[in-house]
């Protein structure tokens, strides 16, 4: 015992010695709480005196990201995502040389590993100099299968004076696949986008060379179409592709005779030698690097006898498809993605019983967010993302450690577990970003005058009447927070945090044309080129200094009521006008109070809480700064948004019968979940806002909290509610921002039902709940109108 405590000393001050110039950055340990393991760990210190290996593998990948693996006993292995966090990855990217880790994946997102897995259940404090003094079972003591490799994401910044670097980089050279495209050889195919057939082609060193299509595949087609944002393959008329190559030969050997582009094309490639000889791959990879690779001979005469350039055709999903295809794909109608920034991302959400719900992380892997991915109409996945990382989902959880093998048609199809509010929480929710196909829309748009690369004046390319690209600018008029959500989308910076009508004070371009006016968008468009606007430029205010502006950012808020409180707390309320002084003055009344005898006589007032929660990735805060928020003495408080909700009772024909709104009276959190701190109060003109994970709690018998339903008849109408109605603050996702209950009035008392959230149901149990569309508008019309 006491030979083995000296020898773990002399292993750790060796290791001490080594791991020296680690010290010269500054790390901090990190937060991030670990699951108590089900067996007592142990320290897995190495018997070796010399200094643990640890390599970054597998792909796709970049140099500062990779499966993790460590060399013990002579021999390369892995560890376990069992238990694994962030503080376990600071250590393993210390030891190779970076100064810390951003992220770390489980579920062999790299790709399975071979061999041992040397370590499971690790727990670090984040401190330690060697995974080998973290907590774990021991070397090689584990119940988990490579399915389970972990890996890390490393800050792409070196340790200063970390001379000797740890990163064993054995599979990184020149056999290594990492880009892949379509090189398009019909010539009326290069000015169409997206390119969905040509010649495969992979970087290779400083350019790009061809794969030999001997044993080339439809397996290999399907993996290729997925990497390029396609979800389905077609079949290649491959003997128009021999004629092409057969012409361009025989007109070779007449050299006076021109050769078509197509056709040069073929003959420049033939030129190059084929990088990839081979390839096998099964169908279910996401990547072409994952599949066997055979890779052509440096000294080979002929690297691809009998053969050509292997090449592909895809079928682009429905968002991307060209004119002319006489039969469009279809895509699911019970899987969707949502709160995601760009289009191909999101959290998953299925529909079941024509309900939406989510799906839980746990075994969350690139195979099945790739199935849902294609079944989608985008390619396969490029990562597959837990904890909530889109924002969390409200209603059911309705699948569990989904396992799919990456050839299903549908998530549904894939083995699953059916599971219970407490084996998993939204905390949990699963989500994707999938392959899209490239689309250019990027280079038609641009900021200038920012402080960052997340704001400034927008200038959009566009043809003028000579026929020439000369870039110009955007009338600030009608330009507000769904057209900046496009323009941020365009750009690929993210979400919108605002849009500006004017930008004087990002004054740095020579670009000072309008070009663009009158520009309306529902939010969810690719580029403003599909959103609605003027077809000849009309812009009241046409100097530069108003021109529309965006402010981008990389997460934002979610807001969402919660439906079925609203339901638990309704109920009728006669209140005597004395006591209605303040409401009348906010407004909170209908028309005909104006009327009323005052201070006798009542108003009848439907009541009911509202708890609105935020889901997103950022806080809710008000757009006006607290110097602009507006002081109401009769309540004794400030009003930071003008309009914060609305409430209104519908009739069966859509009209409204009766309205309120409701001012922010404050925004503020009233609670939040477990680990959660609040942010925001407003007492003493403190902060405005809701912080992500809390929610602000309108209670039933607080002021204006209602709607005056004094002159409304009995009978059956459609109560509805909508936040942040006029899009004042940005959100991730407006869909959600609606709710919906059946409402029966006898005249005395009041039942509300099926309370909802707009998007909440399926189409077609929406379209029983109601027979005509949502009013999101806040007028009511005049009675002659009506």
């Amino acid at each position: 015992m006491e030979k083995s405590r000296r020898r773990e000393k002399l292993a750790v001050s060796l290791l001490f010695g080594l791991l020296l110039p680690c010290c010269l950055a500054q790390t901090t340990p990190s937060n991030t709480a670990t699951r108590t393991p089900t067996r007592i760990p142990t320290t897995s210190s190495s018997p070796q005196t010399e200094r643990l290996r640890v390599r970054l593998s597998g792909y796709p990948r970049k140099h500062n990201e990779g499966r993790v693996e460590l060399f013990y006993k002579g021999e390369w292995g892995t560890i376990c995502d069992d238990d694994f966090a962030i503080a376990n990855a600071n250590v393993l990217c210390r030891q190779l040389g970076f100064v810390e880790a951003t992220g770390w994946t489980h579920s062999a997102k790299y790709g399975k590993g071979q061999g041992k897995i040397w370590l499971d259940n690790v727990q670090c404090n984040g401190g330690e100099r060697s995974i080998d003094s973290c907590k774990s079972r021991g070397w090689g003591n584990s119940d988990c299968t490579h399915d389970e490799d972990a890996g890390v994401v490393c800050k792409d910044e070196r340790i200063p004076g970390f001379v000797e670097s740890n990163v064993i980089d054995a599979q990184v050279d020149e056999k290594q696949i990492e880009e892949v495209r379509l090189r398009p050889v019909v010539a009326t195919a290069r000015k169409k986008l997206p390119i969905t057939e040509g010649v495969v082609e992979v970087k290779y060193k400083d350019g790009w060379a061809q794969i030999c299509d001997l044993r080339w595949t439809i397996k290999n087609t399907h993996v290729v179409c997925g990497m390029l944002g396609f979800p389905h393959e077609r079949k290649v008329n491959k003997n128009f592709y021999k004629r092409l190559k057969k012409r361009a030969a025989e007109k070779v050997s007449r050299p006076k005779v021109n050769v078509s582009a197509g056709g040069r094309l073929y003959l420049e490639r033939q030129k190059n030698h084929f990088h990839v000889h081979s390839v096998a791959c099964v169908g279910t990879e996401i990547h072409l690097a994952a599949c066997p690779l055979e890779f052509s001979k440096p000294n080979a005469t002929s690297s691809c006898e009998g053969g050509m350039p292997a090449v592909v055709s895809c079928m682009p999903g429905p968002l991307f498809i060209q004119n002319g295809l006489k039969k469009k794909p279809k895509i699911s109608n019970n899987v969707r993605l949502k709160g995601g920034a760009k289009l191909g991302e999101g959290r998953v959400e299925v529909l079941k019983d024509n309900e939406w719900g989510t799906v839980c992380d746990d075994r969350w892997s690139l195979q099945s967010a790739s199935v849902v991915c294609r079944e989608l109409g985008f390619g396969s996945a490029k990562e597959a993302l837990t904890g909530a990382r889109m924002g969390q989902g409200m209603g059911p959880v309705y699948m569990n450690e989904v396992k799919c093998v990456g050839q299903e048609r549908s998530i549904w199809n894939c083995p699953f577990k059916n599971i219970t509010s407490e084996d998993c929480q939204h905390v949990e929710d699963a989500a994707v970003r999938c392959n899209v196909p490239y689309m250019g829309v990027e280079h038609s748009i641009r900021l200038a005058g920012g402080r960052t690369r997340y704001e400034g004046r927008l200038e959009v390319l566009s043809l003028d009447s000579n026929g020439t690209l000369s870039w110009g600018l955007i009338c600030g008029e009608t330009w507000n927070t769904r057209e900046a959500m496009v323009a941020c989308r365009q750009l690929g910076l993210g979400y919108a945090n605002q849009g500006v009508q004017e930008t004087w004070y990002w004054d740095s371009s020579n670009v000072t044309e309008m070009i663009m006016s009158g520009v309306k968008c529902t939010g969810n468009e690719m580029s403003l080129s599909q959103c609605q606007h003027h077809k000849t430029v009309s812009c009241q205010k046409a100097a530069a200094k108003f021109a529309a502006g965006v402010i981008c950012s990389d997460t934002a808020s979610d807001l969402v009521l919660n439906a079925p409180l609203v339901q638990q707390t309704v109920y009728i309320e006669d209140r005597p006008l004395h006591m209605l002084y303040c409401a009348a003055e906010e407004d909170c009344l209908s028309k005909t109070a104006a009327q009323a005898n005052w201070p006798y006589g009542h108003r009848r007032l439907l009541r009911f809480s509202s708890q609105i929660h935020n889901i997103g990735r950022a806080d809710f805060k008000p757009k006006a700064g607290r110097h602009s928020w507006v002081w109401h003495a009769c309540h004794g408080h400030y009003h930071s948004m003008d309009i914060f909700t609305h409430y209104d009772l519908l009739s069966g024909n859509g009209t409204k019968v009766a309205e309120g709104h409701k001012a922010s009276f404050c925004l503020e959190d009233t609670d939040c979940e477990e680990g959660v701190s609040k942010r925001y109060e407003c007492a003493n003109f403190g902060n405005q806002g809701i912080t992500v994970g809390c929610w602000d709690l309108y209670r039933h018998d607080i002021d204006c909290q209602w709607i005056d339903i004094t002159d409304v008849k009995p009978g059956n109408y459609i109560l509805q509610i909508v936040i942040n109605p006029n899009y004042e603050v940005a959100e991730s996702d407006f869909t959600n921002n609606c709710m919906k209950c059946n409402c029966k009035y006898d005249g005395h008392r009041i039942w509300l039902h099926n309370c909802h959230i707009g998007d909440a149901f399926s189409e077609e149990a929406e379209r029983r709940f109601e027979k005509y569309p949502g009013q999101l508008n806040n007028q009511i019309p005049s009675i002659n109108q009506q």
